[in-house]
């Protein structure tokens, strides 16, 4: 019988006796996992041994941990199933931390399987000895020890189920090298996780309360997070946006989730939103929260944050309601269940009444989207824009393709210039801001959607921190294709420099357009490598990669190194100083 990630398996246990390593294979196969990002060593040999043949699960071996917990991330993020990622005792536990860390922000459902030394030898200080468990804790949703290995079965069933269920996030199982030794019977997948419960439906009184907010408003919002992604709430979102008229915004994270052609969408609010977005939060008179947190990145400075907004906040855990702003109206269940109430409740409401006209508040908010487009200055010099090799990239690849993004002013370019069309095809690092992760989010992409086109977009100093990965991609027939906007520089942190730090450029820039060669790179690795820094190549050099199929293609667009990320909020500062470009402030209007 083959499960799903989240439903255990029912049954009366066997007398067969197999080891501890055995029965984790043979649960992972029941859990419907086909692949496994990892990294064997001493503590996981045994586990290592039992994968050997061992059918309908391909194990792809990476070149170092952080890569396969980023493999696993994309895996998850592009597909909706939980990643696994395996990893040694020790130095191969720590090396997942980050990965870890990272899912647990953007809440992406991982597993990672470490091994550690033996249960007499805990505590001793053995050879790669790591209390990973306590280390872990912080950054996942729930760290298991396993020291028997009649506990292994159950305890990676209730880890997926973890991982999965509720607000999605990372689980750590950690497992000593006797319990993969161990002998154990075969049983069914029972859950061990008493008193765990998930909220499905937010209160019907809650419901109605936040619709009549929603009808009684006059400049409405509809501030839409990952969570949307992560519960496949798509259709119901447009639904409810095109029933309200209502505009919408999508973060970092919920980029495709809402159309970026749609007419009702503002763009990307925060720091590096657009200017529509930005303002139709900033003047907004109530926000409705879709599975999103108000991290900061959105709201600038916490107490000049949509003075006049009322906040009906939705979400699946409970402790973001009313974290960060008060909220009138909590409505704590899955995203798209709840949207579903949303949709029903304000049918019934505005069937008894007029339904509430926002004609004003939507001519003003498509006002500041004509005002202030996106746009960028091609450079003078005959240089590439890197805002011009994304445009291009999303033209002629399309929105069905699935886009990794590192973390800087690439990954900003990237989600203002692509065109999201479609949810899960935007993959990137948002609360933690992993450099690093764009390569092995690829391919995890890629593996688990061999026939998808995945592009991983990265700066030349994200790149160099896991290129590794393409000798992963070369032997394993992983043909991820990857486009390197390549400023020498650390692009974000050197802008950063530039505007606040009199244009003192310490340890930003990097020598990367000599040195490394990054075609040579990628050749060496077994990949093709291609080169474009002129504007009149740029259109043929990605129909070239797009060509390359049966091998990982590396692109060196080498850009301007002058250019810079607009619209921009500097750090700690209002939302209504937002800088449409470098000299210029855009006006909001009054509030009425």
């Amino acid at each position: 019988m083959t499960l799903t990630h989240s439903e255990p398996e029912a049954g009366a246990a066997t007398t067969q006796q197999r080891s501890g390593a055995e029965t984790l294979v043979d649960t992972l196969r029941r859990l419907g996992v086909e692949h496994i990002f990892g990294l064997p060593g001493g503590a996981v040999l045994p586990l290592y041994d039992a994968l050997y043949g061992a059918e309908g699960i391909r194990h792809v071996l990476v070149r170092h941990e952080q890569g396969g917990g980023h493999a696993a991330e994309g895996y998850a993020l592009a597909t909706g199933r939980v990643g696994v990622c395996l990893a040694t005792s020790g130095p191969g536990a720590t090396n997942l931390v980050t990965p870890l860390a990272n899912a647990y922000m953007d809440s992406t459902p991982i597993v990672a399987i470490t091994g550690n030394v033996p249960s007499t030898s805990i505590g001793s200080d053995a050879f790669q000895e790591a209390d990973i468990r306590s280390i872990s804790m912080p950054v996942t949703k729930h760290s298991f020890f396993v020291t028997r290995a009649e506990d292994v079965a159950p305890t990676v069933a209730s880890a997926f189920h973890l991982a999965l269920s509720g607000r999605p996030g990372p689980v750590l199982v950690d497992i000593t090298k006797d319990a993969f030794t161990g002998m154990v019977g075969e049983g069914p997948l029972q859950l061990a996780l008493p008193g765990y419960r998930v909220p499905e439906q937010p209160a019907a009184e809650a419901v109605r309360d936040a619709v009549e907010l929603m009808v009684r408003a006059r400049r409405p919002v509809l501030y839409v997070g990952g969570g949307t992604v992560a519960s496949g709430a798509q259709a119901e979102l447009r639904s409810l946006a095109e029933l309200t008229g209502i505009p919408v915004v999508t973060t970092l994270m919920a980029r495709g989730v809402f159309p970026d052609s749609h007419p009702q969408h503002m763009g990307m609010p925060g720091m590096h939103g657009s200017v529509s977005g930005v303002a139709t939060l900033q003047k907004s008179d109530l926000i409705v929260s879709l599975g999103a947190r108000f991290d900061d990145r959105v709201t600038g400075a916490k107490h000049t944050f949509a003075p006049g907004a009322t906040i009906v906040h939705a979400d699946i855990d409970p402790a973001e309601i009313g974290k960060n702003f008060p909220t009138a109206v909590g409505l704590v269940g899955d995203a798209r269940a709840t949207i579903g109430q949303l949709i029903t409740e304000w049918t019934r409401r505005t069937a008894a009444g007029a339904a509430p006209d926002y004609d004003a508040w939507v001519a003003r908010t498509q006002g500041w989207k004509a005002r202030y487009p996106l746009g960028y200055d091609t450079p003078t010099t005959g240089e590439l824009a890197p805002q011009y090799v994304i445009e291009r990239l999303g033209a002629i690849v399309g929105p069905d393709a699935y886009y990794a993004s590192g973390v800087g002013q690439h990954q900003m370019w990237a989600s203002h210039y692509l065109g999201h069309e479609n949810p899960r095809h935007w993959l990137n690092s948002g609360g933690l801001g992993t450099m690093g992760y764009a390569v092995p989010a690829a391919m995890g992409a890629k593996v688990a959607l061999p026939d998808a086109t995945v592009w991983a977009i990265d700066g030349d100093g994200c790149f160099q921190m896991t290129n590794q990965e393409l000798a992963t991609c070369a032997v394993e027939g992983i043909p991820i294709k990857v486009a390197i906007i390549n400023n020498a520089a650390l692009g974000m942190v050197k802008q950063w420099q530039a505007l606040f730090y009199s244009e003192r450029f310490s340890a930003s820039q990097l020598p990367s357009m000599q040195v490394p060669d990054f075609v040579t790179l990628a050749q060496a690795y077994g990949c093709a490598g291609l080169r474009c820094d002129r504007p009149e190549d740029v259109d043929a050099t990605i129909e070239a990669a797009m060509e390359i199929d049966d091998q990982p293609v590396v692109v060196d667009f080498r850009v301007s190194k002058e250019a810079m990320v607009w619209p921009m909020v500097p750090a700690g500062t209002s939302n209504d100083a937002v800088q449409h470009a470098r000299d210029l402030t855009p006006d909001f209007g009054s509030d009425e």
